[in-house]
């Protein structure tokens, strides 16, 4: 947004530099520039925030693309009916189904799991900020995934949660969290390598792949 903005700052001051004169052009400029972002403040406010496709959804969707040719396909920004709630990556592959969460978060602040006495085990947290409710959601995104595949298909699908952080330096390779797959960005592509050799991976065949992730298309209609 920023780029676009100063890129039509620059052409404007240019061009009224050229007819008048540098003063004018950087008046022009700098109007151009507060009217964009008063426009973009107001459309921006008009759209959802659950259905905003954010710098971090566009990076793993490019990261995800790399994963094609070991089979997996992925499916971006999908709703789940009923509800206000968006996956923003659903991903079928040899491993199997995968809801993937994907954040960015304020690179100043620590990212850390905390080790409790619970059962459901540690808690991530950003800073001082618990992130026990992002992971239930999480779970949540991918339960319910996994009810609408299986029913589509009218046979048991399972999916796993994944949330992906950028920002942040994460101080772990790949960690399990309450029951979901937490790692930085720069990590999807050996975090699918490694979820294809895991012992406990769900492995499908190419078939299988395929009417999945059909009937993930099906399920989980598109913004």
């Amino acid at each position: 947004m920023w780029i676009r903005r100063v890129v039509i700052g620059l052409v404007l001051f240019t061009a009224a530099t050229v007819w008048q004169n540098w003063r004018l052009g950087l008046t022009i400029a700098i109007l151009a520039m507060i009217l964009d972002a008063v426009y973009r403040s107001k459309t921006m406010g008009l759209i959802p925030a659950a259905v905003r496709v954010t710098v971090a959804q566009r990076m793993t969707k490019r990261r995800l693309m790399w994963t094609r040719p070991s089979g997996y396909l992925a499916l971006h920004a999908r709703a789940i009916p009923g509800t206000e709630s968006v996956i923003d990556h659903l991903v079928v592959g040899p491993a199997g189904v995968f809801a993937i969460d994907s954040e960015r978060w304020d690179r100043r602040l620590p990212v850390r799991n905390v080790a409790t006495t619970s059962a459901a085990g540690p808690i991530l947290y950003h800073g001082p900020y618990s992130q026990k409710e992002r992971l239930a959601h999480a779970r949540w995104e991918a339960a319910q995934a996994a009810n609408l595949l299986s029913e589509e298909l009218g046979t048991e699908i399972r999916v796993r949660p994944a949330m992906v952080i950028y920002g942040p330096a994460i101080p772990w390779d790949i960690a399990t969290l309450r029951g979901v797959d937490v790692f930085t960005g720069r990590k999807v592509g050996s975090y699918f390598r490694r979820r294809t050799q895991a012992p406990d991976s769900h492995q499908l065949t190419w078939d299988q792949i395929g009417d999945i992730y059909e009937a993930a298309g099906r399920a989980l209609p598109p913004l």
